[in-house]
């Protein structure tokens, strides 16, 4: 269906929902359900074809959905499962329109695929959710962690992540608060 079409910029901004459609028409199997909440649509999918869904959307001159505005994680801890979703926000520059896409990832396994074949700017997002929420990305170019030292312990942004820190003192932490001291010498302010 498509909302507007305006001939100075021609562009078709689609609705969401029929978007969401699209992808169940073309992905049956692997849409779970479809949310509408706020003139927002999630699309709920299992992560074993994000990659062809992703390149679907990216590719089809009709949604040519260039843009991955952002990439996150969530922990349903004890409130569903899989536990949890990568969530792709999704929007088409000349279409103007967007849709958002939220990839079911098991506690069990939890490793999806990246996306950075379609659009490498997510290379961060994704490095960021590993970092945040122990998610693995599958042939991502250099997945380490973005946030936190390489040597830390526990992903903070879980729910079951302790809410005082780990148990044991990060082992760089000494050597942190001693560069603190002596960087305090010197006048940062010209």
């Amino acid at each position: 269906m498509i909302v507007e079409v305006n001939m100075k910029f021609p562009y078709m901004k689609m609705d969401p929902l029929a978007i969401a459609e699209r992808i169940k028409e073309k992905f049956p199997l692997e849409v779970v359900d479809v949310v509408s909440f706020r003139d927002q649509v999630s699309v709920i999918i299992k992560k074993e074809k994000i990659v062809e869904i992703c390149r679907f959307l990216h590719d089809d001159p009709v949604l040519d959905f260039d843009h991955l505005r952002d990439l996150c994680g969530v922990d349903y801890l004890g409130k569903k499962e899989p536990r949890f979703e990568v969530i792709y926000h999704l929007y088409s520059v000349r279409h103007r329109h967007m849709i958002r896409l939220n990839a079911q990832v098991s506690e069990s396994d939890p490793k999806i695929d990246s996306v950075t074949s379609l659009w490498a700017g997510v290379n961060w997002h994704e490095r960021e959710c590993f970092d945040m929420f122990g998610i693995k990305f599958k042939g991502h170019p250099d997945l380490r962690r973005i946030l936190l030292p390489e040597d830390w312990e526990g992903y903070p942004l879980r729910k079951d992540y302790p809410l005082k820190g780990p148990e044991k003192e990060w082992s760089g932490f000494a050597e942190v608060l001693e560069k603190a001291k002596k960087y305090r010498e010197f006048d940062w302010e010209g």
